[in-house]
């Protein structure tokens, strides 16, 4: 895990210091909104329907438990008692008052993190599979990378003010991708040439949004000491040629379909051409960041035989096929604590809980976790021998449901309930559905399912791709739910399709329900409800959903 030199401490303790003093300077009258605005966004903060929203950075998911523990003193301390976990990694509170943001960002900054360009037109924060550096398959550890681009993209002055917000994810395994890497301004995907040599291949041109875009690649090999240099390459191409008259047209994903990829990708070339020899990173700064995620000190443990404690305990059993992963280091485990339950928000964790799972990743671990994209939070090195020990703290905390990777594993942005820009509520729907499949045999039988939900055509829950995504939508002061089949974020990359007419909130979980019906009708052997979809087509689902 990466951590602050002096310099960095410093760079983020002037930083605090400066917004202390534009806020106080705008809370005195001294600042109007739209100067304020540009400053409040690079450091984090909205202004949500009722309350602003702070949006904390997390690089590539990954904290340590004293992170955690602040993040949770400050929920109680400046907040309601919760916070939650965004689809970009990030952590957000949904409560804080304007005034104490200045000083919920020196407490941050007392334990290495901040807000730092996790809002406005800027480099978001760079995400990566939550497993990186412990699955196997992997061609290289991707968060080396990750952070080798989230230090040249911070305070970045070429791009503090880009047409739009600009978003990098990181993948290093070729059989899946949990980063939704294609649906990315621009994919980093880590290769070896036919000489094995590591290098990157490149994707540009992805997104969701109103206009959502699979990413086109455009670099087949790049060597990995020229990363910078291209993606540099790549944002002055777009910062030069993307639109600013409406932003709604001012994504890379709008301009690499103006120009073509073809033509987008010369220009990126010429102008690369010119940088590269300059923006080359040293094999010894390259050797520096491989070392910040050298690998813990692991025990030489077995390998655990579960087989008796699965027919004494078989919750366990379900939990730890469907919830753990294999470690590629013997006689470890990887385990995802599942945050999506009945009755809270997906994402949400309260301070309580969050206390609790640092504690769980200072006994269990290495003092390490890791948020996801799929909003849950992942403890990577737990040894095999404390596995059952750990599911029964989980499962006493009610935190152990074996459903991730189903359908109750529900992607879900805030929605109508904190989102001004929302057009209905999310998390109504996602408790709805929720309830209706409880039962963990019917959510078993119909196989691994993503189900993502959208308050807004801003995507943020990434309805787009999900298996089935739901979409709020305004109908005459109503709201108001359309639904989407057929999307997907791993490497065979799909957006969904729109069934027909949206539906009434009370309708929406008879609809889903009716949709998976028909799949379970309609499914070969062993074949998951994307596949059926693939194979059949839209029109059988149609036909029972508007019967």
């Amino acid at each position: 895990m990466y951590l602050y030199t002096d310099f960095d401490q410093q760079l983020v303790n002037e930083r605090v210091a400066q917004f202390r003093d534009q806020t106080e300077r705008y809370l005195a009258g001294k600042l109007t909104e739209d100067e304020y605005r540009p400053l409040r966004l690079q450091n984090g903060l909205y202004v949500q329907r009722y309350a602003p929203m702070l949006r904390i950075a997390v690089p590539y998911g990954l904290m340590n438990s004293k992170q955690l523990r602040k993040i949770a003193e400050i929920s109680q301390k400046y907040d309601r008692g919760y916070a939650h976990v965004s689809t970009r990694q990030n952590i957000q509170l949904n409560w804080p008052a304007l005034e104490s943001v200045p000083d919920i960002l020196e407490e941050l900054a007392s334990v290495q993190m901040h807000a730092i360009q996790t809002s406005g037109n800027c480099i978001r924060n760079t995400t990566t599979d939550q497993y990186a550096g412990v699955i196997a398959g992997e061609l290289a550890d991707p968060r080396p990378t990750c952070e080798l681009i989230r230090q040249w993209s911070t305070f970045h002055p070429e791009f503090a003010f880009l047409p739009r917000k600009f978003k990098i994810a990181v993948s290093a395994l070729e059989e899946t991708d949990r980063a939704a890497t294609s649906f990315h301004d621009i994919g980093v995907y880590i290769v070896k040439n036919e000489v094995g040599e590591l290098g990157y291949k490149i994707k540009v041109g992805g997104g969701l949004g109103r206009t959502p875009v699979i990413g086109t690649f455009i670099r087949d090999f790049l060597p990995r000491e020229d990363l910078i240099g291209y993606l540099e390459a790549v944002l002055r191409v777009y910062n030069l040629h993307g639109r600013r008259d409406n932003k709604y047209k001012a994504r890379i994903k709008i301009l690499v379909k103006a120009l073509t990829p073809p033509v987008f990708a010369e220009k990126v070339e010429a102008e690369f051409s010119k940088i590269r020899e300059q923006k080359q990173v040293s094999s010894g700064l390259l050797a520096k960041m491989d070392k910040e995620f050298h690998p813990f000190d692991y025990q030489d443990y077995a390998d655990v035989d579960f087989s008796e404690l699965f027919v004494q305990h078989p919750k366990f059993k379900q939990w730890f096929n469907v919830n753990t992963n294999a470690h590629k280091v013997k006689g470890y485990r990887i385990v995802t604590i599942n945050l999506k339950r009945a009755g809270i928000a997906p994402g949400d964790m309260t301070t309580e809980e969050m206390n609790f799972i640092a504690d769980l990743a200072d006994h269990y671990t290495f003092g390490e976790l890791r948020t996801t994209h799929e909003q849950n939070i992942v403890l990577a090195d737990v040894p095999q021998k404390d596995v059952f020990e750990l599911w029964q703290k989980l499962d006493q905390a009610d935190m152990a449901r074996a459903h991730i990777g189903f359908i109750t594993d529900i992607i879900c942005c805030p929605g109508g309930d904190y989102c001004s820009l929302a057009n209905a509520k999310s998390i109504p729907i996602s408790e709805a559905i929720t309830r209706r499949f409880e039962d963990l045999d019917t959510v078993y039988n119909l196989g691994k399912l993503d189900l993502n939900i959208s308050g807004c055509m801003n995507a943020c829950g990434h309805h787009h791709v999900g298996n089935i995504g739901i979409l709020g939508v305004d109908k005459k002061g109503a709201e108001f739910y359309q639904i989407t089949l057929g999307g997907n974020s791993d490497h065979d990359s799909s957006i969904g399709d729109i069934l027909g007419p949206s539906f009434a909130a009370e309708a929406v979980p008879d609809v889903i329900e009716e949709i998976l019906n028909t799949y379970l009708d309609l499914r070969q052997e062993n074949e998951r409800f994307l596949d059926t979809y693939r194979r059949v087509g839209i029109q059988p689902f149609k036909e029972r959903a508007y019967a």
